[in-house]
């Protein structure tokens, strides 16, 4: 079937970014962290085999997970980290892989803050020494310490440090995580975020991170490589950062080079990125974000993406009706790594949804996360999705993985700090 006769094809058109940069089509992997790292934190042999089948499946733009700019602070022990002495072979291979296929390929770059499991070690840091609120699951994380000037100058300095080291190798672009309670979405959010100097009060003050961070990216990089921006339309917790917050900071990057703005929602305490929400609003079954896309895209300059349970065709489609450029779809492409072929051939095919019905928030979280991982590293093993999987199961193995991996890393960070300098 011709691209014209598609009854999808509008998902099948190239998108210039302000940077020059020309996506192939409108569907975008979005990040999910992979847990594939090599020994040092590093890129290999399983992580381009996953990026690979990805490019093969016709996907325009390929989202990397969470590439950490300081490996003193990590969302996993299983997470790469890309900083000034980090050799780049690896990381060289990685994007060739992902762009195999003509696609185009950004590296989504992010700091946790205090979203930092307590058994990791290493940096907690924070606007201000809020601590996560899991219920019985608190202790997991700990109280973090909140940022000096001299944090704030180093944290900037280092995602800059990590964009350059990532055009150095080959990557397209990288795209600034300001969502999902991570750092920098900590410090948009007055829920997190009580400080009373010029990083704090208003959103001017809240935004100015994220604007100081994409200013020091902009600077190191070339013209034509993409500077993107992850953003909350909402983190869904009471006292938190609102739609008219989103709305405001889209406005302030107007001004700025941003190539586009991914909107997603949610953090580890009310993860909306899964569907669910803390303070009791409702999400639609697929497109959780669409609304508030729609709304935004009214103020934004650059184009608009979202991500958040798109499992269909047809919604995929009613994403750019809504004047949404780019679709982004996580989970789908874990257990239908070829789902975007398929629609270009004009095949209806619906991705099986992931659904855990437990009680215990917290716990359908991280299994939600270990049963989209395992389905990450059975493709990177080159092995079928298995999406059926027992979810107990599935963590029951993360979890055992996660500890193994947490000796690692923990070795690996001692033996860093006891080398001579």
């Amino acid at each position: 079937m011709s691209i014209s006769n598609n009854p999808f094809s509008t998902l099948f058109q190239d998108l210039p970014l302000p940077c020059g940069l020309v996506l192939p089509n409108r569907l975008a992997k979005a990040a999910m962290e992979e847990s594939l790292a090599e020994p040092g934190q590093l890129p290999g042999a399983r992580l381009e085999g996953l990026y690979r089948r990805w490019a093969q499946g016709g996907v325009g733009l390929l989202l990397t997970g969470n590439v950490m700019v300081d490996s003193r602070a990590m969302t996993g022990p299983a997470t790469i980290a890309l900083e000034q002495d980090t050799p780049l072979d690896g990381f060289r291979a990685w994007s060739a892989a992902a762009k195999s296929a003509g696609g185009k390929v950004v590296m989504q770059i992010s700091h946790p803050g205090r979203q930092v499991f307590a058994s990791m070690g290493g940096l907690v840091w924070a606007p201000s020494e809020v601590a996560l609120d899991m219920g019985k699951h608190s202790k997991m994380f700990r109280t973090p310490q909140a940022m000096t000037q001299e944090n704030m100058d180093e944290l900037i300095a280092r995602f800059a440090t990590t964009a350059r080291r990532a055009q150095e190798a080959g990557f397209d672009g990288v795209q600034i995580h300001a969502a999902h309670g991570y750092l920098i979405s900590q410090f948009l959010s007055p829920h997190t975020n009580q400080r009373s100097d010029g990083w704090g009060g208003d959103i001017a003050g809240r935004a100015r991170l994220l604007l100081a961070v994409v200013r020091a990216v902009r600077q190191v990089v070339q013209p034509g490589f993409a500077v993107a921006v992850k953003l909350n339309s909402a983190d869904f917790q009471r006292g938190g950062f609102s739609d008219s917050d989103a709305q405001a900071v889209v406005e302030m990057l107007n001004h700025e080079a941003v190539d586009f703005v991914e909107l997603s929602g949610g953090s580890y305490e009310s993860p909306a990125m899964q569907g669910r929400t803390a303070d009791g609003r409702t999400l639609a079954r697929e497109a959780y974000f669409l609304e508030f896309a729609r709304t935004l895209s009214g103020h934004a300059r650059m184009p608009l993406m979202t991500t958040g349970g798109i499992l269909r065709p047809q919604v995929a489609c009613s994403v750019l009706a809504g004047g949404v450029a780019l679709v982004g779809m996580g989970t789908a492409l874990a257990v239908a790594p070829d789902l975007p072929r398929q629609w270009a051939q004009g095949q209806d095919t619906v991705a099986p949804a992931v659904h855990i019905g437990w009680k215990d928030k917290t716990l359908v979280g991280l299994a939600t996360m270990a049963l989209t991982r395992s389905q990450l590293h059975r493709l990177a093993e080159g092995k079928r999705p298995k999406p059926q999987a027992s979810p107990l199961w599935t963590l029951v193995l993360d979890q055992l993985r996660s500890r193994r991996m947490t000796k690692r890393y923990r070795a690996w960070r001692q033996m860093r700090a006891d080398a001579p300098k």
